[in-house]
């Protein structure tokens, strides 16, 4: 009787140990260099916008908060993406949305060199044109960053830059 009451016991502990730490592979670590508060600065020097970046969901998931520093046409552009490693795909992910309607979605992403690496799948960029983006994060120090957002309409062959920003920790 005392061994089939341990049997039920001793699952129960094995089931509460693992659900307790999840995401906690050394793969789900690699993007923790980007999580802080930041303010994010283009190639100028002005400053783009503000961004909070928090580990959430038992550490699975990478939440990031951005808000830009200007106010076009009214509104103050905002959104948050949330990225995470895919254990089936062995792969990074990233989906955006932001407060105009826009969404992206990276499904491809890779950790190497010190970067996350990511890339969209082919999208309609207009009637006659497919284009894929590719995201670059470069840890480049503990309070520094890089993010830069290019654009291909050749498949890959060239990549044009939409934006370069320079992330610096908040003090």
């Amino acid at each position: 009787m005392r061994q089939l009451t341990l049997i039920p016991l001793f699952s129960l502990l094995m089931l509460s140990a693992s659900a307790q730490k999840p995401c906690s592979a050394p793969a789900y670590r690699q993007f923790d260099f980007w999580i802080g508060d930041w303010e994010a600065f283009g190639l100028n020097g002005q400053k783009a916008g503000d961004s909070k970046v928090s580990l959430i969901l038992d550490s699975c998931i990478i939440l990031e908060e951005w808000t830009s520093a200007s106010v076009s046409q009214g509104i103050r552009y905002a959104g948050k993406s949330f990225n995470t490693w895919n254990a089936a795909t062995k792969q990074w992910q990233q989906t955006w949305v932001d407060n105009v309607g826009g969404s992206n979605e990276y499904l491809l992403g890779k950790f190497e060199d010190n970067k996350i690496i990511y890339r969209s799948s082919p999208f309609p960029f207009n009637k006659d044109t497919m284009a894929i983006r590719k995201m670059t994060f470069t840890n480049l120090s503990p309070g520094k960053l890089r993010q830069h957002g290019e654009i291909s309409k050749d498949n890959g062959t060239s990549w044009t830059t939409e934006y370069d920003l320079e992330y610096r920790r908040k003090k």
